[in-house]
């Protein structure tokens, strides 16, 4: 499944505004599947296999999108055992365990299984002899309760629905139109997932219409990046994959923020989310500009956080230059033990 998502992204233009590579260690353009899986059309650069490996064991992926032959509720997977067949992990355990975020991609059931697509909902047609969604793995290959331990982004997306991992194991947050919550997942899973706020996964993911996903990857969103918890007085701001390109953009941050702060009439904490956050270099002073603004007018004390040590050297001098907090961390896990071990926040 996961050798589709270089189609998709040839399809919908996007190849410009991500980088695409696969553990051989060809990096760029669009990499093939099937039998011809490690082959690359347009391909940036050829690295060595091990130098791959050094690349990945760095934690150089953002985001790794794995298959799976079992998972269980506990967020485990098993990809390395087969029944009494046993074809290893290959370089699954590198990838999984160092990589930011990984999404999990398969079908919900196999060997069989038959699905139809039509007007934007899915039918199931013949569920599969083998269920994917287990007791228990029969083996673990990737351990759902270190990687929540951790705090790393796990999802686990099926054609019918979509699971994240949370400490306590699965959480059902996406169905697909046209499924039956209780017949066609919740009657077939031998346990029970946490369900708080299940929403309806996207129409237009399940229509034949391109998604237009570069036009959405291009837009700011800057509503739905910023949150503010009042129980801890904390405003998080998540910039993370963030593109600032022009005038227009900042102005729609700031009056963003405003909008939201300006209201409380007293100052926060903030916590925010720098990871993949670029700003064009002909707005970048204008930008720095903006969060010494911000952090004039709203904030007690701010912790900011990028997993690029470029961006976090960038970010930390050019703060400095300006007189404002200028410390980067590289994981909001630290941006967050910043602020409790200085009393700030719970």
């Amino acid at each position: 499944m996961p050798d589709a998502i270089s189609a998709v992204a040839a399809e919908e233009r996007i190849e410009d505004l991500i980088t695409l590579t696969v553990d051989p260690g060809v990096i760029g353009g669009v990499p093939l599947g099937g039998l011809d899986f490690g082959a690359v059309v347009n391909f940036s650069a050829a690295i060595d296999h091990p130098y791959q490996f050094d690349f990945i064991d760095g934690g150089g992926v953002d985001i790794a999108c794995l298959g799976y032959a079992e998972c269980d509720g506990r967020g485990d997977v098993n990809a390395s055992r087969f029944g009494d067949r046993v074809p290893g992990c290959g370089g699954f355990i590198n990838i999984s365990q160092n990589s930011g975020k990984v999404i999990f991609v398969g079908t919900f059931t196999s060997g069989g299984f038959d699905a139809a697509v039509t007007d934007g909902a899915i039918e199931i047609k013949k569920e599969g002899k083998h269920r994917k969604f287990v007791d228990k793995v029969s083996q673990i290959t990737f351990s759902g309760a270190e990687a929540a331990k951790r705090g790393q982004e796990v999802f686990y997306v099926t054609e019918r629905c979509v699971f994240q991992l949370r400490p306590g194991g699965l959480e059902l947050t996406e169905v697909a139109p046209g499924i039956d919550v209780k017949k066609n997942i919740l009657d077939i899973l031998p346990f029970k997932p946490i369900m708080k706020n299940v929403r309806e996964m996207e129409r237009a993911i399940f229509a034949v219409p391109p998604l237009r996903i570069r036009d959405r990857l291009l837009d700011l969103h800057i509503e739905d990046r910023l949150t503010y918890e009042a129980a801890t007085n904390t405003v998080f701001m998540n910039y993370s994959g963030m593109r600032v390109r022009s005038q227009v953009d900042l102005d729609q941050i700031r009056l963003a923020v405003d909008a939201l702060l300006g209201p409380l009439n007293k100052r926060v904490y903030s916590i925010v989310n720098y990871d993949h956050f670029e700003a064009d270099p002909d707005i970048m002073d204008a930008y720095l500009d903006l969060v010494r603004y911000v952090e004039d007018k709203y904030y007690i004390a701010v912790s900011r956080y990028t997993n690029s040590g470029f961006m976090r050297l960038k970010l930390g001098s050019e703060l400095d230059k300006r007189k404002v907090s200028s410390r980067v961390f590289e994981s909001g896990a630290e941006a967050k033990d910043y602020l409790k071990a200085s009393g700030r926040i719970e």
